[in-house]
């Protein structure tokens, strides 16, 4: 017979096991966005205004405006089980997006550090 406190232990221990970990919430260079690109199940969020991204975005974005009053409505549209990549002009929003996503329970986060500005001055866009 298995003694109560050993079914309590188990128990216990498969509760744990089973508990998601932290969510993944980096600072990221355009190196490794490249590297994440080639992921088809990127979500890239252009997180600038639609007067921002009228001068261009990076491939393959998704535009959503920080500053729109739906902007936690829209990002919830989203599969929050996919890697997600955000970006600004040139980071501070993105941070702060960052956040809202991982409170919003996305499971892997990325800010691209220097936003547009610093992609579209390396990859000459």
């Amino acid at each position: 017979m298995i003694s109560k406190p050993l079914i309590l232990i188990t128990c216990l221990l498969v509760f744990f096991a089973c508990q998601p970990g932290e969510p993944v919430a980096e600072k990221i260079s355009n190196q490794k966005l490249g590297e994440l690109q080639s992921n088809p199940e990127l979500q890239l969020i252009d997180v600038r205004t639609p007067e921002e991204t009228s001068f261009g975005t990076i491939p393959g974005a998704i535009k959503i405006d920080f500053y729109d009053k739906a902007f936690k409505e829209k990002i919830n549209e989203l599969d929050k089980s996919k890697p997600t990549v955000v970006y600004c002009a040139a980071g501070g929003r993105s941070a702060s997006a960052m956040d809202i996503f991982v409170s919003q329970g996305f499971t892997e986060v990325y800010d691209l550090t220097d936003g547009y500005r610093g992609w579209a001055a390396e990859n000459k866009n």
